[in-house]
């Protein structure tokens, strides 16, 4: 792939206008065209084009170091962008009016609230700088505790708190001016499986309630929780689309699994192969009986495998299901087949 190649939402949405809206430029929270930052010689992003609808969770997947947090910088207006335009809620970000920043909320990768201050006081302090009124401040505060779940840690201070507990509060304290806009910075990197699912589950509440996430993270597991995936590699926009269609991207279209008694597996290949809506069927080794399908279209083709099946063959079929793989699959696909395009 050209390192100056970008991928857009709105071209996306020619191929797969049924999952991503068609939203004029101005209608988008984020809109960026071309941007890219440089570092004297070093690039931190080649050209970057995507849109981010409102109300929505959009996720940036990718490894360590591969441009996701100079991404959310530029978003932020911590970077200019060397060329390209970068407008979010069609403003500039270096040049946001006072209210566009109220509008916006934003958790570091790190820790960066005070170690010596309580729970509450920090949370205090942060709606201050906001400019909160007194009156109903800590009616707030406690709304925001409880949604975090840390009321009954509001007492202690920051250096006492555990890692995933400190996670917890910089999401309150980046919620305390109510944004319309987040930010989310690895908001899961380090903490356990268990803590990171609660998290998701706080960001799809939030997403109800008609606020967009713009969320970066390294566990590829989590494009599952999202409604729209950039993939980025090396300060490259590789990938921008769902998640459902950056699977049948990955793999050639859409997956069936099914289950036949071993003794007639080559048989059942047999047939299922000779069907016009099966792209490819593949043998498990490990697995005897256990054959995969991919078709364009699983939902239309999963009823005509049974009745391919069926009959006087002798074939018992055991089980068939669609079958979505884990995303750590997709993302190494994709790599794979950026690697293909250089």
């Amino acid at each position: 792939m050209n390192q100056s190649n970008s991928v857009s939402t709105q071209t996306l949405t020619r191929s797969a206008a049924s999952e991503i809206p068609l939203n004029a430029p101005e209608q988008m929270v984020i809109d960026v065209q071309n941007a890219s930052v440089h570092f004297g010689k070093e690039v931190g992003l080649y050209p970057l084009t995507m849109s981010v609808p409102p109300g929505t969770i959009f996720g940036l997947i990718g490894p360590s170091g591969c441009g996701k947090t100079t991404t959310v910088r530029l978003l932020t207006g911590l970077y200019k962008p060397t060329e390209g335009s970068v407008r979010v809620f069609g403003q500039t970000p270096r040049k946001f009016s006072t209210p566009t920043r109220e509008k916006i909320g934003y958790m570091p990768q790190q820790f960066v609230l005070y170690p010596n201050l309580s729970v509450w006081e920090n949370l205090n302090f942060v709606a201050s700088l906001y400019g909160m009124p007194l009156f109903g401040r800590s009616k707030r505060l406690n709304e925001l505790l409880d949604f975090v779940e840390l009321r009954e840690h509001k007492h202690k201070v920051g250096r006492q708190l555990s890692g995933g507990m400190q996670r917890r509060l910089a999401v309150a304290a980046a919620l305390v001016n109510a944004p319309a806009l987040i930010f989310a910075d690895e908001p899961t990197a380090g903490i356990d499986p268990v803590l990171r699912s609660k998290f998701w589950e706080n960001f799809r509440v939030l997403r109800e309630q008609g606020r967009t996430l713009f969320v970066t993270t390294q566990y590829v597991g989590e494009a599952a929780y999202c409604d729209y995936v950039g993939v980025m590699r090396d300060g490259r926009l590789i990938e921008l689309d769902t998640p459902d269609n950056l699977r049948r991207k990955a793999l050639g279209g859409e997956l069936i699994r099914l289950v036949v008694d071993a003794a007639h597996e080559r048989e059942a290949l047999r047939r299922l192969d000779a069907q016009p809506e099966v792209n490819q069927v593949q043998r498990s080794y490990r697995e005897p009986g256990t054959l995969t399908v991919y078709t364009d279209d699983a939902a239309k083709t999963l009823p005509l495998l049974v009745t391919c099946l069926n009959g006087n063959s002798g074939i018992q079929v055991q089980s068939i299901d669609r079958y979505e793989p884990p995303f750590d699959d997709v993302f190494v696909n994709l790599m794979r087949q950026d690697d293909a395009d250089v």
